[in-house]
């Protein structure tokens, strides 16, 4: 019988970060059936794939595309740059969920076309599998979705009921099939969560070998003391962790990276199972209400605008904006001033003139002090706006890039430039992540090897994750192949001009299916939803 696909001559990169070779590989239905040189042999396609790298499809270990996938399931911000496979849930995941947070959900997917027709975080993940998507799914529980559903926006902590209820979904979930527990400890309303809440959700996580993960407290002012908190929370539950975007935030804290290396390899070498992710800028990308202390976000979104319209109370957001940095992520000060705050989206048409514009540039423009110009963008729009807040150290990126217990996430959602994904401007790294490491850090600046960088995109993250089968070409495991030109592959994605596709990959297997052919989507969208061990 012949096989169904042949991948010839290629150089291979099989994902444990040794020495490439030129050779073949051989996929029959969903799996790899050979990773060698292939004598005589009938298949069905044939790709040649001489001078052209071949590697294990990427994980992208932080991913926002919980909508984007459904509106457009080719996903192709990232098709091309290879990514096979989406983690998502930081903080917020697709369920479980209630009514309330279902009209939520609603007014959250802006322009794109989705209906939500799911209530546990498993069912979105199967309703994904079988609309059809061109790349595997799998996510955390929220830690936030988990609190909303329990006891809403309220800073308080949990009663022992509500707790119940968090860690009674935290087990049906995880039974179902969930990666574990995934915070984002400094918006509202995860921020409230104490320290003995996230343990306690994580004990329940820990049963069926889950993760906890996290967008740490602060990774400015309290990077170090957030770090011992997921510490404290990882050895207290029993359970792996994993900080989500590793970096040091604002100027002032840049030297605090060194520490925290020391800390978390001095952990890993005491057995204690600890890894992070990365995305390769020196700017975060998140809402510009995320300036505004989270105690004002308090009852969510509408009361956030109340508060700004109060006049005593928009005099005390200013105050504390200007003054406080103790108990909060203070991302104004932290950018070292309004000209490294850029406006990336504003959903209003009559504030589209904003969008790429720094908001200094915007506070001279209307004649206004920054701080209120930030409140009044905020108000005016009503709904999110989203930024760019330059904070980190291209030093630091380097420095964390060389780490081999790092991997790499692009913290957006994947888009295409085109449509819908058109009505607002987007970070770079929507389009650029992975190209951007394997062309500009890998092969234009030798800051990692392209072993070992594919190694940390691949058999990395399936390790950490638990995923069977997959972050190798090895027999027998799930054929998900990237195939790309090593010497052309590159991020075109920047702050002016976002929505533009990465350059360089050829050809995108998923499941055995070609998904992205000579450059250009394959018609296949043959994803899967990816569970936890709970579920196996």
């Amino acid at each position: 019988m012949p096989i169904d696909l042949l991948i010839r001559g290629g150089t291979i990169y099989d994902g444990t970060g040794g020495e490439p070779f030129v050779g073949d590989v051989a996929v029959t239905g969903d799996e790899i059936s050979a990773v060698r040189t292939v004598e005589e042999i009938e298949a069905l396609e044939v790709i040649d794939a001489t001078g052209l790298a071949v590697a294990p499809g990427f994980i992208n270990m932080l991913s926002h595309s919980w909508f984007s996938i459904l509106h457009d399931p080719r996903s192709l911000g990232e098709l091309k740059q290879g990514v096979t496979t989406q983690v998502m849930g930081e903080g917020w995941s697709m369920g479980p969920i209630n009514e309330s947070m279902r009209e939520l959900m609603l007014q959250m997917k802006g322009a794109l076309e989705v209906e939500v027709e799911w209530t546990r975080l498993s069912e979105y993940l199967a309703h994904v599998e079988k609309r059809g998507a061109s790349q595997n799914v799998a996510s955390f529980i929220g830690a936030t979705t988990l609190r909303i559903y329990a006891l809403g926006y309220e800073n308080r902590p949990a009663t022992p009921s509500e707790l119940d209820v968090m860690k009674a979904f935290t087990e049906e979930e995880m039974a179902e099939g969930a990666l574990g527990i995934g915070s984002a400890l400094i918006y509202s309303p995860g921020s409230y969560a104490s320290t003995e809440e996230l343990i306690e959700i994580s004990k329940a996580a820990s049963k069926y070998d889950g993760k906890y993960i996290s967008h740490l407290r602060s990774e400015g002012n309290e990077f170090l003391e957030s770090l011992g908190e997921l510490l404290r929370i990882a050895r207290e539950a029993e359970i792996p962790s994993e900080v989500w975007h590793l970096k040091a935030a604002g100027k002032n804290n840049w030297d605090k990276i060194d520490q925290v290396i020391e800390i978390i390899e001095e952990a890993r070498g005491q057995g204690e199972p600890i890894t992070a992710d990365m995305y390769p800028y020196t700017a975060g990308a998140t809402s510009l209400g995320a300036a505004i202390p989270p105690w004002f976000h308090e009852g969510g979104f509408e009361r956030l605008l109340e508060n700004i319209r109060d006049e005593t109370t928009r005099k005390q957001i200013r105050l504390a904006i200007e003054d406080s940095e103790a108990g909060w992520e203070n991302l104004y000060k932290g950018c070292d001033g309004p000209e490294n705050i850029l406006i990336l989206g504003v959903q209003k048409e009559e504030l589209k003139s904003y969008e790429g514009k720094s908001l200094a540039r915007i506070a001279e423009t209307q004649g206004k002090d920054p701080i209120e110009c930030l409140m009044d963008l905020v108000l005016d729009a009503g709904t999110r706006v989203s930024a760019a807040y330059f904070m980190m150290s291209e030093d630091n990126v380097r420095k964390q890039m060389a780490l081999p217990w790092v991997s790499f996430g692009s913290d957006a959602l994947s888009m295409a430039p085109e449509g819908a994904f058109l009505e607002f401007q987007t970070h770079p790294r929507s389009y650029g992540t992975f190209a951007r490491v394997l062309g500009h850090y890998v092969r234009d600046e030798g800051v990692v090897s392209m072993q070992e960088a594919i190694r940390r995109l691949t058999s990395l993250p399936a390790e950490t994750m638990g995923f069977e089968r997959r972050g190798l070409l090895r027999e027998g495991y799930f054929a998900d192949i990237a195939i790309f030109d090593p010497q052309v592959i590159d991020d075109t994605s920047n702050y002016e001009n976002p929505h533009s596709y990465a350059i360089g990959v050829n050809h995108v297997i998923v499941n055995g299916k070609v998904a992205l052919r000579d450059g250009e989507f394959a018609g296949n969208l043959a994803g899967r939803a990816l569970y936890g061990p709970g579920k196996r």
